[in-house]
């Protein structure tokens, strides 16, 4: 499977379009938005459209400059898949996520978050592959040292307890293109510009 992962559009229609034709260019099977949709809650207009007047399957979550409602709304409208505390199988890969933040606006507490993580990764046990989306980077990594504290000790113990082979994150917009690992799970900041993966 190929994926487009990208974040932090920040209501950047022009953006949203660009991310659409590269998407539909390389081929991709799934695109996924890793929260901050938009700016501070402002326009979702021209967002998801670009994607699903291309034909792509999109998946997204909310990020700390949007409420839920937001991403509800946009998966609603457009037919995309919110992944906020749920999760979606595609050829045998699952996917499951948990938005917003453990710091800002729309916060997030830790042990709500977790249990988010874990109602979206329950129905994901028999997959082959299993792709984690947050909008934060867990605690503990180089990302975070760039902003102390940004880091989410949620993100990171879910990360340790369900093992993914991949944890999708974004909101540093310093650490873009950053790829650790946390024990047999690879780490990757996506970044706006976006990233695409053979997985």
């Amino acid at each position: 499977m190929k994926i487009l992962a990208t974040g932090c559009m920040h209501s950047d229609s022009r953006l949203a379009n660009e991310l659409a034709i590269r998407a539909k260019q390389e081929n991709v099977d799934m695109v996924l938005v890793c929260g901050d949709l938009t700016m501070s809650n402002t326009s979702t207009e021209g967002l998801m459209g670009p994607f699903k007047k291309l034909g792509l399957n999109v998946a997204i979550i909310p990020g700390n400059h949007e409420p839920v409602a937001v991403a509800d709304f946009l998966a609603e409208t457009y037919g995309v898949k919110n992944l906020h505390g749920d999760s979606l199988i595609k050829n045998n890969i699952g996917f499951f996520g948990c938005g917003a933040a453990n710091i800002g606006i729309h916060r997030l507490e830790d042990q709500d978050a977790y249990y988010l993580f874990y109602k979206g990764f329950k129905n994901l046990r028999e997959v082959h592959k299993k792709i984690m989306v947050s909008h934060v980077p867990p605690s503990g990594t180089l990302m975070e040292k760039l902003v102390p504290g940004s880091g989410s000790d949620a993100v990171r113990k879910a990360v340790e307890s369900f093992k993914p082979d991949f944890l999708f994150c974004s909101h540093l917009h310093e650490a873009e293109g950053i790829e650790e690992m946390i024990g047999t799970t690879k780490v990757i900041n996506v970044g706006r510009k976006g990233t695409i993966l053979d997985i």
